[in-house]
Formats: structure tokens, C-alpha cells, sequence
């Protein structure tokens, strides 16, 4: 059997070990399941709940018994602590274990690994594009299905570690994006960290008008939607934004270009202004279409799936793997693949 530690039992701890206890009940053989999930919070009543949903098998009180004989070690905790775990955890781990972790920045996630891990541990970053605003009581075995999921290893991590990562991965259901680190947070900066600005933006702008209270009672759907990223944790946001400065940066400046060019369209007030408002909507709903077609066949598009493994016999080769054949389904990536998808694909 082999052993699972997930630090950290929020909302995406607690779904990856629900998901994972779920794979390991349907993957058991003679009754034994191939996997044991323990689990360690520095909020108690996070363990409890995380044991009383059936997240993990078990719970421990320190982290040095919770991550005893781990032979993978998932860090799903705010991203500015994970430091600190890193250091706690570096004399704790066993020879050969696999450490990875779920923060929605990688960059500075991979340096302290490269810092305070031993050497005789593989790191490989990962982050799951998956979420809802909610807490561990919204955890659920299938919420990461059919999402993207990148994987960012570290110069050092093994091959078997890799292949170990793609295993969890594929076992939850989603779908790998290898990428480089430093473009992964230039990416997510863009199409996840800067809405979340921009919905706090705007309702800062909005609430801070001295007609606020009577304007809020014409608000609608439009408004929710818009402002919804804005009722999450202002902590995670806080400790996201401190690890992604640059490339939000980078974000801000160019929504504010964007903004200031539809400023001066507005203010064109010959013929010509209300073609060019026009084409500024007609724009961004063509390109919003286009986008969702493309994510819509992804999959499709990529050419992954489970025949692909049947056609080059690597299927049987993926049963052998760690962690109980966690990837006796999933095709491994070619080199140029792996290349490809760093460069090339956006996550979503």
C-alpha cells in the first residue's frame, strides 16, 4: 500500500482526498486499497471534518507523523506558508519521497523547494485549475474532472516522480499542462489573478460613490457576475498577488491601455464613434466565442485518450508505475509534446 499525505484540508486538499480515496476504493484488489490517505491541519476542526467527510483515513496532530513513510506529500495550503512547511518538512521526509504542491504561483514555489528540500526528495509543482469559492465543506471527489492541471517539475525530480504526479493527476480526472514556471504564472496572471482584481476594482469603485446606496438596488445579474471573484478570500487573493507581482503588473497595464483606448472612442462624438464602440464589443464577443469552442474541445483538439495508449502498448508500461498504477490509462507525453505544451497551449 502506498502512503498519501495531503498537508493543508481546505477546499482543494479535501477534494484531492476525496478523490483519490474514491479511486483507490475502485482500484482495490482482494478488498486491499492500494492507497492510504492521511491528513494534517493546523485548524483541528479542518481534520475533523476532513475524517468525518471521508477525505482522508487519517489525521495526525503533528506534521512528523503525518508525513511518516509518505511516499507522495501534497502541499495544498495558502501558497506564503509553504515556505515555512518546506522548512519543517525537510528533515522529515524519506529517502525518495515526492513532494508536490496545488499553489496558484509556482515560480517562487519551485525556488524555496530548490532551497530547503533535500536533495533526496523530487519536487514537482503542480496547480489544479479548479475551485469555488467555498470552503472544505465544498469539497467533492469530482471537482477537479475534465480541468487543467499544471505540472511544473524541477530540474532535479526523477523521471518516477513525474510519472507519480501525472498519476494523481489522471486519477482525479484532470488533464496534465506541462509548462515553465515563469510562463505559468505570466499565464495565470492574465486569465485568473487580474479578473480577481478587476472585480474587487470594481466594486471599490462602485460602493466608494456617494450614490452607492442608491444605485445598489438596481443591480442584476450583470453585477453579480462581474463582482462575484470579489466575495473570495481576501488572504488568498493578498498572498497570490505577493507572489505574482510582475506579471500582474504586466496585466494592469494592459486592461488600463485597453480602458483608456475605449475612453477616447467614447468621447468621439462624430459618425465615426458609434462604429468604433460597436467594434469594440463585436471584438471581444468574437474572441469570447472563439475561446469557447476551443476549450469546449480541448481534449479533442490535443488528440489525448485512452486509445492513444492502446496503440503504442505504453498502457501496460503505466500499470507497472507508482503508486498502484495510478496511470495504467493515461498515455505519457513525448519530450516534443511536453516542449509543445509549455509553449504553446494556454491553460484555462
Amino acid at each position: 500500500m502506498q502512503k498519501v499525505s495531503i498537508i493543508g484540508l481546505g477546499l482543494i486538499g479535501g477534494s484531492i482526498g476525496l478523490g483519490l480515496r474514491q479511486w483507490s476504493a475502485e482500484n482495490a484488489k482482494s478488498g486491499q486499497p492500494p492507497l492510504e490517505v492521511a491528513g494534517f491541519d493546523l485548524n483541528l476542526e479542518h481534520q475533523s471534518r476532513a475524517k468525518k467527510i471521508g477525505a482522508v483515513d487519517r489525521t495526525e496532530w503533528e506534521l512528523r507523523k503525518a508525513v511518516a513513510d509518505a511516499d507522495l506529500v501534497i502541499l495544498a495550503t495558502p501558497v506564503v506558508i509553504m515556505r515555512d512547511i518546506m522548512g519543517d518538512l525537510a528533515s522529515l521526509l524519506k529517502h525518495g519521497a515526492v513532494v508536490t504542491d496545488t499553489a496558484s504561483t509556482k515560480n517562487d514555489v519551485l525556488q524555496w523547494a530548490k532551497e530547503l528540500l533535500p536533495t533526496t526528495v523530487s519536487f514537482v509543482g503542480g496547480h489544479p485549475m479548479a475551485g469555488k469559492s467555498e470552503s472544505l465543506d465544498g469539497a467533492e471527489a469530482g471537482l477537479f474532472k475534465g480541468s487543467t492541471w499544471c505540472v511544473t517539475p524541477s530540474v532535479t525530480a526523477s523521471d518516477e516522480a513525474v510519472r507519480t504526479v501525472l498519476g494523481l493527476v489522471n486519477a482525479l480526472g484532470a488533464e496534465a499542462f506541462f509548462v515553465d514556471p515563469q510562463e505559468h504564472d505570466a499565464f495565470v496572471a492574465g486569465v485568473s489573478h487580474l479578473p480577481f482584481v478587476v472585480s474587487a476594482a470594481i466594486m471599490n469603485a462602485l460602493t466608494a460613490d456617494p450614490a452607492w446606496k442608491d444605485m445598489k438596488t438596481l443591480t442584476a445579474g450583470g453585477f453579480r457576475d462581474v463582482t462575484r471573484l470579489a466575495s473570495g478570500s481576501p488572504t488568498m487573493h493578498r498572498d497570490i498577488t505577493l507572489t505574482n507581482r510582475a506579471s500582474i503588473d504586466r496585466w494592469i497595464t494592459s486592461l488600463v491601455s485597453e480602458l483608456e483606448s475605449f475612453q477616447q472612442v467614447l468621447r468621439n462624438t462624430d459618425d465615426s464613434g458609434a462604429a468604433q464602440i460597436e467594434k469594440f464589443f463585436t471584438d471581444a464577443l468574437d474572441r469570447r466565442a472563439e475561446w469557447a469552442v476551443q476549450t469546449s474541445r480541448e481534449a479533442e483538439l490535443l488528440g489525448v485518450g485512452v486509445s492513444d495508449a492502446s496503440k503504442d502498448g505504453i498502457g501496460d508500461q503505466m500499470g507497472r508505475m507508482f503508486l498502484g498504477g495510478f496511470m495504467r490509462k493515461k498515455r505519457m507525453p513525448t519530450g516534443k509534446e511536453v516542449s509543445r505544451n509549455g509553449s504553446a497551449n494556454k491553460d484555462r
